[in-house]
């Protein structure tokens, strides 16, 4: 009697034993599971950024040189005006203008600030794509961790393959090895 009572109590405790590394397999596989889909959802949060981000940084560029250009050309046109002018009757034909094109003259030219505006709009695209890289590297090393925990020896047989399926890295576009061609002529 005593006998059968150890090999009831090995095979119970070899059950306890198998039923603890189960759980804790299979609660590590969830956990891993969801931290590849937070991650692909990290990506998906810097994409979504970029598109709401970009366009309004180029508007608000596009618009600060837009505005340095109409100052420029209208400085440039008064002072202009001013050189040109050469009877009284030109001078008179300036009207109002003619106090505001004489301090202009003695006046340096205004500040361009558009490019510094195109520096911090490159500078915002590089940040960009830089959190959208990380946000990818994290990715592949979520499902880098997610896949071995899954395929190794003890859980791949545990685990259910349709519950766990393998997950694919980010993997690039076709093509996006050949660094792209830049042409400022258009």
């Amino acid at each position: 009697m005593k006998r059968s009572y150890i090999v009831i109590g090995a095979i119970a405790l070899l059950a306890i034993i198998l039923f603890f590394a189960y759980r804790g397999s299979y609660n590590t596989a969830v956990t891993l599971q969801e931290d590849v889909d937070k991650s692909w959802g990290d990506v998906g949060a810097s994409y979504q950024r970029r598109a709401d981000l970009v366009p309004q940084l180029v508007a608000t560029v596009k618009g600060a040189a837009e505005n340095e250009k109409e100052i420029l050309t209208k400085v440039t046109n008064a002072r202009e005006g001013i050189v040109n002018a050469k009877t009284p009757e030109d001078f008179e034909m300036l009207g109002k203008e003619i106090n505001t094109a004489i301090n202009l003259a003695f006046e340096a030219y205004p500040q361009i600030r558009s490019t510094e505006n195109f520096g911090a709009l490159q500078a915002q695209l590089e940040g960009t794509e830089n959190r959208i890289n990380k946000a990818r590297t994290d990715y592949n090393e979520t499902v880098k961790e997610y896949n071995s925990h899954i395929r190794g020896f003890f859980n791949s047989m545990f685990l259910n393959k349709e519950t766990f399926p393998k997950k694919d890295v980010f993997k690039a576009a076709p093509g996006s090895e050949t660094a792209p061609t830049v042409d400022f002529s258009k």
